[in-house]
This record gives C-alpha cells, sequence and structure tokens, in this order.
C-alpha cells in the first residue's frame, strides 16, 4: 500500500505545483507600470486634443474677421487694431458703438473671450486667453493674427501679436493670415 507521500507525488508532479509569491509580485509590478503607461498616454490625448480645438477655434475665428472685413471693404482700414489685441471693451450691445467696423471688433473681441459658451458668469467657449490682431502691412492687405495660451512649450511664433501677455513666449500659440482686397480703382 502507498504511503501519504507517495500518493501526494504522483497526484502532482513537481512541473504543476503552482506559481510562487514572487511571481506573483513581478506580475503585479509589470501590470502597474503597464497601467500607469496608459494613464499617461491618456493624459497626453486629453492635452493634444484641447490644443487641436483651441486650434480649430482659432481658425475659425480668423476667418470670422476676414469675412466681416470682406463685407465692408470701404472701410476696412477700421478693422486695424492699436497695440495689442482688439482694443474694444466688451459692449453689451456692439451695435451701439456707432461704425460697422466698431461693432465688427466688439464682436470679434467676444467671440476671442468665449461668450459663445459660458458657465455660470465665466466664460469658457472658445480658446485660453484668446486675442487678435489686425494689422496693415501694405495698401489694402491686412495680417490677421488670432493668440492664445498654449498647455506646452513649443516654439514662439513670428507673429508679434501677443507678445510678453502670456506665460512664455513658448507657450504662446498664434495662426496668422494674410487677407488681400481687390484694388477696384478705375472700374
Amino acid at each position: 500500500m502507498p504511503t501519504n507521500k507517495q500518493i501526494w507525488r504522483t497526484a502532482a508532479p513537481a512541473h504543476c505545483r503552482g506559481t510562487s509569491m514572487l511571481e506573483v509580485l513581478i506580475t503585479i509590478l509589470i501590470l502597474s507600470v503597464g497601467m500607469l503607461g496608459l494613464a499617461a498616454l491618456q493624459g497626453k490625448a486629453h492635452t493634444s486634443e484641447l490644443e487641436s480645438y483651441q486650434r480649430a477655434q482659432a481658425l475659425v475665428l480668423l476667418q470670422d474677421i476676414g469675412s466681416r472685413m470682406d463685407g465692408n471693404i470701404d472701410n476696412a482700414a477700421s478693422y486695424v487694431t492699436k497695440g495689442e489685441g482688439t482694443g474694444i471693451s466688451d459692449a453689451g450691445d456692439c451695435t451701439a458703438l456707432g461704425t460697422r467696423a466698431a461693432a465688427d471688433l466688439c464682436e470679434w473681441s467676444k467671440a476671442l473671450k468665449g461668450s459663445s459658451e459660458a458657465k455660470g458668469s465665466t466664460k469658457q467657449g472658445a480658446m485660453i486667453d484668446g486675442r487678435g490682431c489686425v494689422a496693415s502691412t501694405a495698401t489694402n492687405v491686412y495680417l490677421i493674427s488670432v493668440v492664445w495660451q498654449g498647455l506646452g512649450a513649443t516654439i514662439a511664433p513670428a507673429t508679434t501679436c501677443g507678445q510678453g501677455d502670456y506665460d512664455s513666449e513658448a507657450s504662446r500659440r498664434a495662426v496668422t493670415m494674410i487677407w488681400r482686397f481687390p484694388v477696384l480703382d478705375g472700374l
């Protein structure tokens, strides 16, 4: 008759005894490092999504002021901003400012600051600390810029719009566009 020791050996061979505590701990460590990597990847994806959203909003607002200038081509020079940003206070009623250009700049300023979406009294619908500039570079040629605060450091943009107004020049983001109007003299 076999002894208990012999029965146990025949029921569970040496290579089928199970895992040791060390193997379980190493597995948990590897899984933990992998999960931390996934969390970091998720954070980077969220940052990239926000940067992309802000750039898309800036491009829409760039096109917006260009279209407003197109609609008021005879007074395009009135859209040139003095110094930094739109230079317009956010009046409650932009149409009460007198000229169409002043009203357009007022509405553009509100859009740059996020008036399209608010949470309580905080405007949140556009870029972080958005600003816009319109500069005349030649007759009937305008440089339109939209700048905002980026989330991370990159290379500082070439435009002077918003220079010195953000955490660092490397965190300032910008999109620019040259807007040309045809010369219609003699027609």
